[in-house]
């Protein structure tokens, strides 16, 4: 039994079963890939994949409880390089944060900046993408934390903290008259023009939809984009009025644009930091966590770091 067998069983189940998927993740050959795997399941005596022909399609009962303790193995083998980095130089390393555009761009500049300065020798990586693919570089280890509105708390491999709530706003050109109406901005009155937000899955989208459901409106969204700046362009070209984050409203910036606060009208969004269970934080890892979740405190991230992956955080 060798390392290289039980990254080879975890990929598999990664790359749902496909072989060769498998062996380009792992910069190895197909027929490798094949030979690890029939080498491991001799040796314990037992089928991990159930075949049709020679095809995998699937894990055996023994496959599925064994994927789980390769999976330990796999990222304890991981910790332990960890925690001799740590001891061995506490001050440099190499850090990865994935995050949405909407977080990078107006949540998290000051927490980077902060960081670059209190740990000048540590390589942080900022990487942006979906919440889905967020989540899926936290279980892989390609990052070691990730920071969304949607998505992270739906995986039980993920311990979640919050970071802070948000709420939804109106954006309209200055001269647009949803300014002028009296009395408080509704649905209803939302609906009668076109509408700009953000794309489904990205920055409290879900939200939006569920608000105008639950009307019994159906607002006509004539563009979506996963990042406000291109919302607010769009919005200055007269295409329609923006639903947007409120911090993505800048008045320097934005001073052909008006924000109008909607509060009530959807329902507010927390944006939480996620990191792998049983990952071993370095220490510039965990004072990141801090610095972005100071109301969580340490010993609460570390047990719901040790909890297993059926716990909730």
């Amino acid at each position: 039994m060798n390392f290289q067998q039980l990254r080879i069983v975890r990929e598999t189940v990664r790359q749902d079963f496909n072989l060769t998927e498998v062996a380009n993740a792992l910069y190895t050959s197909q027929p490798g890939v094949s030979k690890h795997i029939k080498d491991l399941e001799d040796e314990l005596g037992i089928e991990i994949f159930v075949r049709r022909g020679k095809r995998l399609i699937g894990l055996t009962e023994p496959g599925k409880e064994l994927v789980q303790v390769v999976d330990r193995i796999l990222v304890d083998t991981h910790n332990l390089r960890r925690i001799a980095d740590q001891f061995a130089s506490r001050e440099t390393g190499h850090f990865v944060v994935a995050t949405t555009h909407t977080q990078a761009r107006y949540a998290l500049p000051k927490i980077i900046k902060w960081f670059k300065s209190d740990y000048p020798k540590v390589h942080l990586a900022l990487h942006q993408g979906s919440p889905k693919e967020i989540a899926d570089m936290l279980i892989s280890g390609a990052a070691d934390v990730g920071i969304a509105t949607e998505g992270l708390d739906e995986s039980l491999e993920l311990a979640t903290f919050p970071f802070y709530n948000w709420q939804h706003a109106i954006i309209v050109r200055r001269d647009h008259p949803l300014l002028q109406a009296s009395g408080a901005l509704t649905l209803e009155a939302l609906s009668e023009y076109p509408i700009i937000t953000y794309h489904e899955g990205f920055t409290g989208r879900a939200h939006v939809d569920k608000a105008f459901a639950d009307a019994g409106i159906v607002p006509d969204i004539v563009l979506s984009a996963i990042d406000a700046d291109v919302i607010k362009t769009y919005v200055e070209l007269d295409l329609g009025i923006g639903i947007v984050a409120s911090m993505a409203y800048d008045p320097e910036k934005d001073r052909d644009l008006a924000l109008m606060p909607a509060p009530g009208l959807f329902p507010p969004n927390t944006t939480r930091l996620a990191v792998r269970r049983g990952t071993y934080l370095r220490s510039y890892a965990s004072a990141f966590i801090e610095k972005v979740c100071p109301d969580v405190g340490e010993d609460a991230v570390r047990i719901a770091l040790q909890k297993p992956n059926s716990a909730e955080a």
